[in-house]
């Protein structure tokens, strides 16, 4: 019985086993229908987006650099020099601001002083030379209050005692003139001298033969003549003939003196002295002014640089105290910091002078900055060179925007409000080159279905639409059509490709 009883537990083991066994098995095993229904790709669906409001905003978005304007480099005038051109003060520092009569440097002693102008000082200056460096000169003399007389384009007396007051103002002694035009002038004004001693003495002979007789002499010539009138009335009485004749005589030398001591005496002769005197005065007097004038103030082409505009920044100080100068002394630029970014000829088109950029900063801090000037491509460069000026900096943005690349942001247009925006990949064109949106809606039996609504597109920017639908509504939170396929009501779908 034991024995039967363990024969009918393993068959009864076995059979649970097969079972279970088959049930598995029954589970891997698939029909060919079902393994293709399983790896067979999903049924396409739609992927849609809701219909936003939304303020849109197109913006040109680029690089630049920031940098000071208009880097110059500065370089002497010392061919007139006549000893080594060491610097002997005056060296400014990096970031110093330089105006219009400031001085740049000391060379041998004296300023190399900076003035505006846009031609480079190529020759000395000196009275009695004339040319449009001369009025440049002059320009700038009269903007720093310094009167140069008339400006024009002649270096004159009133330029040189200009060019004076700048040296004073300075600090400096004005620049002599040369030896030689200083020795003309000395020998002009002794001869000036000479000419005013003989018109002295000329006036003083005139005025000597001037004085004439006295009145004692004229009163003494006058009892002659009375006398002699007596003398000869006697004579008639007597009847003397000798003695008439002789009495007539003396009458007449008796008037004859008197008529001459009440006419005066004769002084054409110092007259004509004199007058020759003067003449010669008169022409030592205009060779001692033309000595003078070719004896005023000069300028010496080493001790003015002329900058196109100032005032300016020293960028760059390639020179020191005791050093040689070589060329250039140092690079200054305009006080302006400045970002410079080069846009494309699309990007040009949105953009014009005075549109506010925003310029980020190596912080992540946001400045605004005016565009202050485009200038179109030049040489080999193909972009436009957009300028911006960023106005009112702290000191420390100054320090982390000087020679920066920043990101700018210029924003071009705006729909001013939220308006109805959707994404661009919901726009689809139709037959007549219309644009389309494909709206999800439900039936009226609750099935989804896509109507093809046509709109107006206004602005687009940052990968969005402004649309308005031409008939039909279209509102916030309306679901769009932007890939997948759709059933548009014909029973036909619409790929991506095909819209």
């Amino acid at each position: 019985m034991r024995s039967r009883s363990r024969v009918l537990v393993i068959v009864v083991a076995v059979a649970v086993g097969a079972l279970a066994a088959g049930v598995f098995a029954g589970t891997r095993i698939t029909s060919p229908e079902e393994a293709a229904a399983r790896t067979a790709p999903p049924t396409a669906t739609a992927v849609t987006v809701p219909v936003e409001r939304r303020t849109l905003e197109s913006e040109v978005t680029t690089r630049g650099e920031a940098s000071y304007t208009g880097a110059v480099d500065v370089a002497p005038e010392l061919a007139g020099l006549e000893t080594s051109p060491v610097v002997t003060g005056q060296v400014p520092d990096v970031g110093d601001q330089v105006k219009a009569g400031d001085v740049l440097l000391e060379i041998v002693g004296r300023p190399v002083i900076a003035l505006p102008g846009d031609l480079p000082m190529y020759r000395s200056l000196r009275p009695g030379m004339s040319g449009p460096d001369v009025e440049q000169l002059e320009k700038a003399l009269d903007a720093l209050g310094f009167d140069p007389g008339t400006v024009d384009d002649t270096y004159t007396s009133a330029t040189g005692r200009a060019v004076a007051e700048l040296f004073d103002e300075a600090g400096y002694s004005p620049p002599a003139a040369a030896p030689d035009v200083q020795a003309e002038l000395d020998t002009a004004r002794q001869a000036m001298q000479m000419a005013e001693d003989e018109v002295a003495d000329a006036e003083a002979a005139l005025d000597a033969a001037k004085t004439g007789p006295s009145e004692a002499e004229k009163v003494a010539a006058q009892n002659d003549v009375d006398q002699a009138t007596r003398a000869l009335k006697q004579a008639r009485r007597d009847g003397d003939t000798d003695l008439v004749a002789e009495a007539e005589a003396q009458l007449r030398l008796a008037q004859a003196t008197l008529a001459d001591l009440q006419k005066g005496p004769d002084t054409s002769a110092e007259q004509k002295m004199l007058d020759n005197a003067r003449q010669r005065l008169s022409d030592a007097q205009a060779a001692r002014d033309a000595a003078a004038t070719e004896a005023g103030t000069p300028l010496p082409a080493s001790e003015v640089v002329f900058v196109s505009s100032l005032p300016r920044r020293v960028d760059d100080v390639e020179v020191r105290r005791g050093g040689v100068v070589e060329g250039t002394v140092m690079s200054i630029s305009g006080t302006d910091l400045v970002v410079t970014a080069e846009v494309d000829e699309a990007a040009r088109e949105l953009l014009e002078e005075d549109m506010e950029a925003m310029i980020e900063l190596p912080s992540g801090e946001q400045i605004t900055a005016p565009i202050t000037r485009i200038r179109e491509p030049s040489g080999d460069s193909s972009g436009h060179r957009v300028t911006m000026t960023p106005e009112d900096l702290t000191a420390d943005q100054v320090d982390e925007l000087r020679g920066a690349n920043v990101r700018v942001t210029i924003p071009v247009e705006s729909t001013e409000g939220d308006v109805l925006a959707v994404p661009l990949a919901a726009l689809t064109a139709g037959p007549g080159g219309e644009a389309r949106v494909e709206v999800q809606r439900l039936s009226a039996e609750g099935e989804e279905i896509i109507e093809l609504l046509e709109v107006e597109v206004g602005l687009t920017a940052r990968g969005y639409a402004e649309v308005e639908p031409v008939e039909g509504s279209l509102e916030e939170g309306d679901l769009v059509v932007i890939g997948g396929e759709a059933d548009t009501g014909d029973g036909e779908g619409e790929s991506d490709d095909e819209r």
